[in-house]
């Protein structure tokens, strides 16, 4: 909203709010005609939302508050017509948008009773075909829902032995791995305080590890991205519920840099033990190399700048955790190191619980005992990630999929050319070519094998 007619536009799109409401309804009575419910969680999460979003008065609801903090920041708009704005907002949230929403919840109170605790798609019609091609289509491989499961369990087992290793040369004997890290996340040797001062110092701690790793990234790479990285704390207005780190890609043209974003708004939720990992899964060589290197590629279609295929972007953030690790990051830090195992177990979990899910038909509970005995996280923390696999099956197996496949990759360069192997000619493969499914990856890296091996240059297609 930067003039009248910025101000004019939202309210025309809160205007427009009923009939994009009839319309979602439409489509929930069409699944419903054919027997696709949501599992009865998410029916009752979404029904307090939405009660309590029109329990409040017009003129303090988000829609409305927002609205007014951005009428008053336009210097061409008098006092006059910035209050009429604002009552105008009021007007149509009370007599549009309010009803609307009460529509909707009356369609999800009649909702609820048929919605069953079974929570896997396996329940939904043709459900187990679904759950195949969702899969296929996350983590872009025809691995069967078996073949995910049996992968996770494998590197479940293999991460916790290395957990395990760590744990007892540290003199952390006794109780699984999960029971040692909800010990040690408590543990005052690993925690900011919980001040402004504190956070200041987790800042600056994130901005080293950024330029640790850029000053040493040109022995492992070709290609470093021309675009900038800042560090930044996560907007206080934002912290409640953001994420506890998240990449925002540069802009295209190149004005904007790519920002990583540290949620502070509890510092018992910073651990220093994952901090490496976050900054070289998120920033450095993680997102910001594979996402910016990529945007600033010539000769490509744009839709491969973007990002597109989850088991690629997320499989190269992972991988970057593991390649980090391998160039001696974690040489004199054991606790890093077993962040990192947290991490990657994190992943490994996914794999079982979500195939469980939605192919093994476990229950929620069941899924959540399993994350919280694996992992160590906070039941808290697990029940969101739990209902996020349940609303978004196969998508949580990408990470680690992506992972082992360019691991897989990686190894089968090496094998094939020997002394001839070059891992910075192999980065330039996965990464100058842009977001592509792991299918085509592994394409790419065939070919770049055969044209290496014949003595051609080292160069990606």
């Amino acid at each position: 909203v930067k003039d009248q007619r910025g101000a004019e536009n939202y309210l025309k799109r809160l205007d427009a709010i009923p009939a994009k409401w009839d319309q979602l309804r439409e489509s929930l009575q069409l699944r419903e005609q054919r027997g696709i419910l949501p599992p009865r969680f998410v029916v009752q999460r979404v029904l307090k939302e939405m009660r309590e979003f029109v329990a409040q008065p017009a003129a303090t609801n988000p829609l409305a508050r927002v609205f007014a903090d951005k009428v008053d920041k336009v210097d061409r708009l008098s006092p006059a017509a910035k209050a009429e704005f604002k009552r105008g907002a009021q007007v149509v949230i009370e007599s549009k948008v309010y009803p609307a929403y009460r529509k909707l919840i009356e369609y999800f109170a009649a909702l609820e009773p048929k919605t069953t605790t079974d929570d896997g798609v396996w329940k939904l019609p043709d459900g187990d075909a679904f759950y195949a091609w969702v899969l296929r289509q996350h983590t872009t491989t025809r691995l069967t829902p078996a073949e995910i499961h049996e992968l996770g369990v494998s590197e479940v087992a293999r991460i916790e032995a290395e957990m395990r290793t760590i744990l007892d040369a540290q003199g952390h004997t006794g109780g699984t791995p999960g029971e040692q890290l909800q010990r040690l996340t408590k543990d005052a040797r690993f925690l900011w305080p919980n001040t402004d001062e504190g956070r200041k110092q987790a800042l600056a701690e994130y901005q080293r590890t950024v330029n640790e790793v850029l000053a040493t990234a040109s022995n492992y790479f070709n290609v470093l991205p021309r675009a900038s990285l800042e560090v930044r704390r996560v907007p206080e207005f934002k912290e409640a519920t953001a994420p506890g780190a998240y990449y925002n890609h540069p802009s295209m043209d190149g004005s904007r840099p790519g920002i990583f974003f540290v949620n502070l708004r509890d510092m018992a939720e910073v651990p220093k033990t994952g901090m490496k990992t976050l900054t070289y899964h998120e920033a450095v060589p993680g997102h910001h190399f594979q996402i910016a290197i990529a945007q600033e590629l010539r000769g490509v279609p744009t839709f491969r700048k973007l990002g597109l295929f989850t088991a690629y972007a997320e499989g190269w953030a992972l991988y970057a955790e593991r390649l980090e690790k391998e160039v001696g990051a974690y040489r004199d830090d054991p606790y890093g190191d077993l962040g990192r195992l947290q991490d990657e177990m994190l992943r490994a979990v996914r794999l079982v619980v979500d195939t469980g899910l939605h192919a093994k038909r476990w229950t929620r509970e069941q899924a959540i005992r399993y994350m919280v005995e694996k992992t160590g996280y906070t039941e808290a923390s697990v029940v969101s990630e739990i209902e996020r696999y349940i609303v978004a099956p196969g998508q949580a197996c990408a990470y680690k999929v992506g992972m082992l496949k360019i691991l897989e990759l990686r190894e089968r360069a090496k094998t094939a050319l020997g002394e001839r192997f070059d891992l910075r000619a192999f980065h330039d493969v996965v990464l100058k070519n842009g977001a592509v499914p792991l299918e085509i990856l592994e394409q790419l890296v065939d070919e770049w094998i055969q044209q290496s091996s014949s003595g051609k240059p080292n160069s990606p297609t």
